[in-house]
């Protein structure tokens, strides 16, 4: 078996991931597993920008307060002001690092500043429509030209490396040395060591049937980390993007908020603005009442998507402003100039995940999270827009500081490790059992545990998939492994964890409703899910 060791191991590639990584990698050598190719990350579907209260009519205070409405009385207020108040230097950080946002038209001195639902002022920098693209190749060039940083891509994470493992009795509080990790090309099983280890993993869109999120996102991280004995919480919260272009044909593609900021209107199929009817900001209603409010919509009607019309924007501001979303709906024979573009919702985003402090640290002594596998207290029960990526940059350098400060006091040497051993499984002939049983997963998260709930569905979805669970593990233990059978075995985990969490609130808040606990009960439930 293959070892390999350094300071600091990150898992994942996207901004929290290769942020950290360069900042450590000023000090030590990092090695970075990531799952694909390294630029492929839920950073790099990001359109919408960063929100950073630096306009003029806007204010940290705004912000935070915008951010604390959204989050339905969940957000934690220490750490939201922690994050606002730190983003206009991590703004600065970025810009120095080379990447380029969108200047003000008419006043290139000043950056653009777009708006989106839940915001109270314009506050959103963006790199017109692919902000998180041109974060990533920055900090990617940035990352590969230190000499410090090792990448490994196509190499899928399998399992934390423990302290108790090592020496087989219980410890407390636990220890990660690093991880287990498949290079998914060979198949090869290898163990990578560190004196700490983050997670930066992302999301668990692909938990669900339909999602925003590239394929990657299978809760790797929040799996993992569950397994290894860290608390997760809030993952009855997973954010519905409202409109993700609809078309049977192909996979999902998002279309900003943004678009909405800039005065599109969501209208029903014989074009009826809808959104006057559900909430006083209409189409710039938090993203937990449009999604509710088009499923709504849709289920009423029977029709299967609902529209966007931006025609009121304007073809110069929409080819400015929009050139990927405008392009790409040319594709799909698309003018969204001229005519309103057909969407859905989608699951986009995991506003729960593994619970950190405000260093970023975990239950599990050596294990740093941050992005959008962790749960920091900043989103509560609902995101506000283009905080995502705000909060992995805060925390991106937060877990850094956490690490180096582990570094400076560390005494001994990263400990030997077994080599992973699969003696006694045996290749499995067919996969069609593991394609079925993930469409199964998939279908069931996305039928019972949407966007609306209830009682009766979450009960029938945690008796399945206790059962898809149970023959998952038993396939994990009788063949060698493959990466559609460690990423099925995380999706069903975390799948059972978001119907766990969903069950023990009873109440409806956020992005959780459920039809049976309609009311929000503050009394009884104002707080975390913790698992």
């Amino acid at each position: 078996m293959s070892r390999e060791e350094s300071d600091f191991l990150v898992i994942g590639s996207g901004i929290a991931g290769l942020l950290a990584a360069i900042e450590l990698g000023r000090h030590g050598t990092v090695n970075i597993i990531t799952k694909k190719e390294r630029s492929d990350s839920n950073t790099n579907y990001a359109q919408g920008g960063i929100a950073v209260p630096i306009g003029e009519s806007d204010s940290a205070e705004l912000h935070i307060r915008d951010t604390i409405n959204a989050g339905c009385g969940l957000c934690h207020p220490e750490v939201v002001d922690f994050v606002v108040r730190r983003g206009e230097a991590c703004l600065k950080n970025l810009i120095r690092m080379g990447v380029s946002f969108s200047p003000n038209v008419g006043d290139a001195k000043h950056l653009d500043l777009g708006r989106e639902g839940g915001h109270s002022a314009r506050r959103i920098v963006h790199a017109k429509d692919s902000t998180g693209r041109e974060i990533e190749s920055r900090l990617l060039d940035k990352a590969k030209a230190m000499g410090t940083i090792r990448f490994f891509e196509n190499h899928l994470a399998v399992d934390l490396v423990l302290e108790s493992k090592r020496i087989h009795r219980p410890v407390k509080p636990d220890r990660c040395w690093g991880a287990y990790a498949m290079d998914v090309v060979t198949q090869d099983i290898q163990v990578y060591l560190a004196k700490t280890t983050l997670l930066t993993t992302g999301g668990v869109g692909k938990v669900y049937l339909y999602t925003s999120n590239p394929d990657i996102a299978t809760g790797d991280g929040i799996a993992m980390a569950y397994r290894a004995g860290a608390r997760v919480a809030n993952l009855e919260f997973v954010q519905f993007h409202p409109t993700c272009l609809y078309d049977p044909k192909s996979k999902v593609f998002l279309i900003s908020e943004a678009v909405r900021g800039e005065g599109a209107v969501l209208r029903t199929i014989d074009g009826e603005a809808f959104m006057k009817h559900y909430h006083e900001r209409a189409d710039l209603a938090p993203r937990d009442i449009v999604a509710r409010a088009a499923d709504a919509e849709m289920k009423k009607r029977g029709d299967k998507h609902v529209f966007l019309d931006a025609t009121s924007i304007g073809e110069a501001v929409i080819r400015r402003r929009f050139p990927n979303i405008y392009e790409t709906c040319l594709v799909y024979g698309i003018d969204m100039t001229r005519e309103p573009v057909p969407v859905v919702p989608a699951a986009h985003y995991m506003c729960g995940g593994v619970v950190t402090d405000l260093k970023g640290r975990t239950a599990i002594e050596g294990l740093l999270c941050a992005g959008e596998v962790a749960c920091t207290g900043v989103h509560g029960a609902n995101r506000l827009a283009s905080n995502s990526l705000l909060e992995a940059l805060v925390f991106a350098n937060r877990t850094a500081e956490t690490a180096l400060a582990t570094l400076a006091t560390f005494e001994g040497r990263v400990p030997p490790v077994e080599a992973w051993r699969d003696e006694g499984t045996a290749v499995a002939e067919e996969t069609v059992f593991f394609d079925h049983d993930w469409d199964q997963v998939r279908r069931l998260m996305w039928d019972y545990v949407g966007i609306v709930r209830s009682d009766q569905r979450l009960a029938i979805a945690s008796k399945r998939m206790s059962l898809f669970r149970e023959q998952v593990e038993d396939y994990y233990w009788k063949y060698k492994l493959t990466q559609d059978l460690i990423e099925l075995r995380n999706i069903a985990l975390v799948g059972e964890l978001i119907i766990r969490s969903a069950m023990l609130r009873r109440e409806s808040r956020g992005l959780h409703y459920n039809t049976d606990c309609p009311d929000t009960d503050d009394v009884n439930w104002k707080r975390d899910t913790v698992i």
